[in-house]
């Protein structure tokens, strides 16, 4: 029995030391490249963390806000800034538990974002501020623009969330997810199988593109980089994403936002027009327009339709 014993032990710390060694493998894989890192980059040093972000050209300020999917970052607004340094003084920030900021072990829910975003105009841009936000960043863009509409300007959202997804509150199963991702170790393991490069490849062909010959390699290991950064932290804000943390109730808020609002969509994606009508239907000042021939990135699968969109707006 003694021996058994030993010998499930040995065979349990083997297999424990087999899957640290492999999520370290996965971790240099990403990251060895430092796409991520540029001379430009700026760091807000917040309450919770280090938010890094990037400032550019001169006029009214714009903030781009990207989405809360595993491997978002700044990066997905790209093809987009050079094109409006002219007219704006253009922000574009990693929102804490993404990209190049700071991923502390926490719980992250729609009202710390909302927070970041406030304080974040407050104290780096200082002036009344227009937004482009894109999917799961849209709830608490118009929770902040709701509490606080002295510090936001027009609104632009690309492929909102839908209200229904919004409405999905934490559940006992939901918890217990978010716990089993934050273990030691395990979590992280299962947090890289679910997002290797096949997984990012996938989700760009099935759901960011339409046109999948648009899709650049840079694009994934992008995504792929922001996955790991900070290796084993990065798993938190997925936790908390999967595990519905992020979601509230903007019905009320969204009824009562004064500010011009654009809503953009990918006329591709699925149920894309009934989400967009069902804003509208609870803000009737918001306007509607649909990119052809693209999905949920519209802004790296057609940056010149989507730039001809802000300019027209701003």
């Amino acid at each position: 029995m003694k021996k058994k014993i030993i010998a499930a032990s040995i065979l349990s710390a083997s297999s424990i030391i087999s899957i640290y060694i492999i999520n370290r493998v996965q971790h240099f894989l990403y990251t060895s490249e430092n796409i991520l890192t540029c001379s430009e980059n700026n760091y807000y040093k917040w309450r919770f963390g280090k938010i890094k972000y990037d400032k550019k050209g001169k006029g009214t300020p714009l903030l781009f806000i990207h989405d809360l999917t595993v491997g978002s970052s700044g990066y997905e607004f790209h093809r987009l800034i050079n094109n409006l340094t002219n007219e704006h003084e253009i922000f574009t920030l990693d929102l804490l538990g993404y990209g190049l900021s700071d991923k502390p072990s926490i719980t992250y829910t729609n009202t710390l974002y909302e927070q970041l975003i406030t304080d974040f105009i407050k104290n780096i841009i200082g002036k009344k501020t227009s937004i482009v936000a894109t999917g799961n960043a849209v709830p608490f863009v118009i929770m902040a623009c709701h509490n606080n509409p002295d510090f936001f300007e027009k609104l632009i959202f690309i492929n909102p969330q839908s209200l229904y997804s919004q409405n999905q509150i934490p559940s006992k199963q939901t918890k217990i997810l978010k716990l089993l991702f934050e273990t030691p170790i395990m979590g992280t393991f299962i947090y890289n199988v679910l997002n290797t490069k096949h997984t990012f490849e996938k989700t760009f062909i099935e759901e960011y593109f339409y046109d999948k010959s648009k899709i650049k390699e840079k694009y994934i290991l992008n995504y792929m980089e922001a996955s790991q950064t900070y290796g084993f932290l990065a798993k938190y804000s997925f936790a908390s994403f999967v595990g519905k943390f992020m979601n509230t109730n903007i019905i009320h808020a969204l009824k009562e936002v004064n500010n011009s609002i654009l809503m953009i969509g990918g006329a591709k994606k699925k149920d894309i027009e009934t989400t967009l009508e069902n804003y509208a239907y609870y803000n009737s000042s918001i306007e509607l327009e649909y990119i052809p021939e693209t999905k949920h990135l519209p802004q790296l699968e057609a940056p010149d339709k989507i730039l001809d969109k802000i300019k027209w707006f701003t």
